[in-house]
């Protein structure tokens, strides 16, 4: 198990770990459960991270990776090498400091900005795991570097959403091909943080309008994720327990994975829609804004094309607001409609890729494959 990850890999998750504020658990999940466990229920040692679901929980430590630069070993014991689930109940010095600055960055939000999580670990780390105090000539004088993935945009009134829309829907191969793209069943490779960077066998199963379902054949059993239109689940060896209902803002990003496989109703999933510009590299690229009441923007970026070539989301932690990016490459015609064969996820916990070899269109998918799947759980196999 590699835990000497940094900025490169993104590297804050591996199987079944807890960084900073919280131990695995012993217990497993017996069953369905009703609700989300918080964290505090299926972790120890919980300080300050009560009341939130564990897929949350997990995204406050991919905001430490972020912000600090650091993987799991930066903060814990090194016997997490050898006697993982003890050392994480280590109170080291940096853990104790952690929870330390979670209480300052609470106070001042409730205490000058109403309770708003105006501040986060981010606003004064920056990527260093010690905050700047002098100014920066280089930074001062140096070129101005616009990140094209930010959350405030810049509106352009020159054109329309209805407009980057249709030509959207015309590059993919037109309304009545997209209509008649019903279903399909891809194979291919994935590769990430969490194979050590060995590339396994994946498949994809998608159902007009909104379902999608990913199994990664692993060597120690089946990784699993579905969405069946209004839920999700992953049941995946690195996770922190056997089965995992995404929640907030991870939910929503499960929905957007289904939806822009049949993009027809893409338009009609969010309330207002902002039309602005930018430019990722040398490529420029429209951005459409999309917008839900009491949730956070998602952004779409489109290439002279007219074809989806990112999407960036934002997801809300206890400790501030986490980025989740996916870049759509190689656009491949299957059944006359223009399907991306490559699929780049970043997010601060990781970075994964899948590679479509084959998609066969419009196959009959048995509906039970988009339901909860089974806890994961790992099996031997040869070699072991």
């Amino acid at each position: 198990m590699a835990f000497a990850w940094r900025h490169a890999m993104f590297g804050v998750t591996v199987a079944a770990i807890v960084c900073l504020l919280g131990v695995v658990s012993v217990a497993t999940q017996a069953g369905p459960a009703p609700a989300p466990q918080m964290s505090e229920e299926y972790f120890t040692n919980i300080q300050v991270l009560k009341g939130i679901p564990v897929d949350e929980f997990m995204d406050t430590m991919g905001m430490f990776s972020a912000s600090l630069g650091y993987d799991c070993v930066s903060c814990h014991s090194p016997e997490i090498y050898t006697k993982r689930a003890e050392a994480f109940g280590i109170a080291t010095p940096s853990i104790q400091k952690a929870r330390q600055m979670i209480v300052m960055m609470n106070t001042i939000n409730r205490t000058f900005f109403g309770g708003q999580p105006r501040m986060s670990c981010f606003t004064c780390h920056r990527g260093q795991n010690q905050p700047g105090n002098i100014p920066s000539l280089e930074l001062q004088y140096g070129d101005v570097v616009f990140d094209p993935s930010a959350m405030e945009i810049f509106p352009d009134t020159r054109t329309t959403a209805e407009a980057v829309f249709d030509q959207y829907v015309q590059a993919l191969g037109g309304a009545e091909r997209l209509a008649s793209l019903t279903s399909f069943v891809a194979t291919g490779t994935y590769a990430g943080f969490n194979t050590s960077g060995d590339t396994l066998p994946v498949e994809i199963f998608a159902k007009a309008p909104n379902l999608r379902a990913q199994v990664v054949h692993t060597l120690e059993g089946d990784a699993t994720k579905t969405y069946d239109g209004r839920e999700s689940w992953v049941s995946e060896g690195w996770r922190p327990m056997p089965l995992m209902p995404l929640t907030g803002g991870n939910l929503e990003g499960a929905r957007l994975e289904a939806l822009v496989l049949f993009p027809t109703g893409l338009r009609e999933a969010f309330a207002e829609w902002q039309v602005s510009g930018t430019s990722i590299g040398d490529r420029e690229v429209r951005i459409l804004q999309g917008t839900n009441p009491e949730g956070l923007p998602v952004n779409f970026y489109f290439d002279d094309s007219g074809l989806l070539t990112r999407i960036v989301r934002w997801n809300r932690t206890a400790v501030g607001t986490v980025p989740l990016q996916v870049d759509y490459e190689d656009y491949r015609e299957v059944a006359g409609v223009q399907i991306p064969f490559r699929l780049v996820m970043t997010w601060t916990d990781g970075q994964s890729t899948i590679e479509l070899k084959d998609v066969r269109p419009n196959v009959e998918i048995d509906a039970a494959r988009f339901t909860r799947p089974a806890p994961y759980s790992r099996v031997p196999y040869a070699g072991q």
